[in-house]
């Protein structure tokens, strides 16, 4: 079958309705849109695992505060179908923001997870941005009901966030974390790359060539988390970045920060490193999991 756009919620409902009624598992992939090919390996895990996918593209004005690129963020709406078409995909939702949000962005409930979690890092520089992002998630869970939601790695604390919501919520989705898709380099895609010029596009990888001696360093022996931190600083400054936002060595499941990694006593994936860094006005987001 070919791909089905729809844009609104009875006509998403109405064939989800169908294909629950064919016994079919369903899985949803939230994106907003501008898909490149980390994109489309959450969907294809999502295939891996369901029989039918419905891939999101609403670029979710609540999520983006003052200042930040809402207006500019790039729209690739007939170039993403001609992607999600050449994968099989079942259904792309493109909702407008009249359909998301019919009484208006300050009449809508919000969901909020505690900001214990939401309060940190990339909610401590973006204040109500996982507000945003959790009210709309819940949103696209109501309306898709899906068995299965795929979320990549990338954006880690998002990730976090969500499953705390699905948890303390007692919402009936499995939620898989996709890995980070990088390019050949080991830059992390994201939609945000493009707007690097040709020189900041060969400084970008340094960002994740610094994750990696972050991780021998810390892995070596005892070490004292801020040290290694401040001098990963300060690469990426030298290396040509102009910011660097935070990088912080967290727990996985609190993302509490770390103070020193005992590496004899390390548990898989316990911890995370967590960077986010500037080229000229370009925020770029890595982790990498110890």
């Amino acid at each position: 079958m070919s791909l089905q756009v729809i844009q609104t919620l009875s006509g998403l409902q109405q064939l989800v309705a169908e294909w629950r009624n064919q016994g079919l598992s369903i899985g949803l992939v939230p994106t907003m849109g501008n898909l490149h090919q980390g994109h489309l390996s959450l969907v294809e895990a999502a295939q891996a695992e369901c029989d039918k996918v419905v891939v999101s593209i609403f670029v979710n004005p609540l999520q983006f505060g003052e200042g930040e690129d809402f207006d500019s963020y790039p729209r690739t709406y007939q170039q993403d179908e001609e992607r999600l078409r050449e994968i099989s995909a079942d259904c792309v939702f493109y909702p407008s923001i009249q359909e998301m949000y019919p009484n208006g962005q300050q009449g809508q409930t919000l969901v909020q997870v505690p900001s214990l979690l939401t309060g940190l890092l990339e909610g401590a520089l973006r204040p109500g941005h996982f507000d945003g992002v959790t009210t709309v998630v819940m949103k696209l869970f109501n309306m898709v009901q899906p068995d299965v939601a795929v979320f990549g790695q990338k954006d880690f604390q998002q990730c976090a966030v969500i499953q705390k919501m699905v948890e303390d919520l007692c919402v009936p989705v499995n939620i898989r974390i996709a890995p980070i898709a990088r390019d050949e380099d080991g830059l992390a895609l994201s939609s945000r790359n493009q707007y690097l010029d040709a020189s900041q596009r060969q400084i970008a990888p340094v960002l994740y060539q610094q994750l990696q001696w972050m991780s021998k360093e810390l892995l070596s022996a005892n070490q004292k988390v801020a040290e290694v931190c401040e001098r990963a600083s300060e690469n990426l400054l030298n290396a040509g970045f102009s910011q660097v936002d935070y990088i912080q060595v967290c727990q996985v499941g609190s993302l509490l920060p770390v103070a020193l990694i005992e590496s004899e006593k390390l548990s898989c994936n316990y911890y995370v490193i967590l960077v986010v860094a500037r080229l000229g006005k370009t925020r770029l987001l890595d982790n990498l999991l110890l």
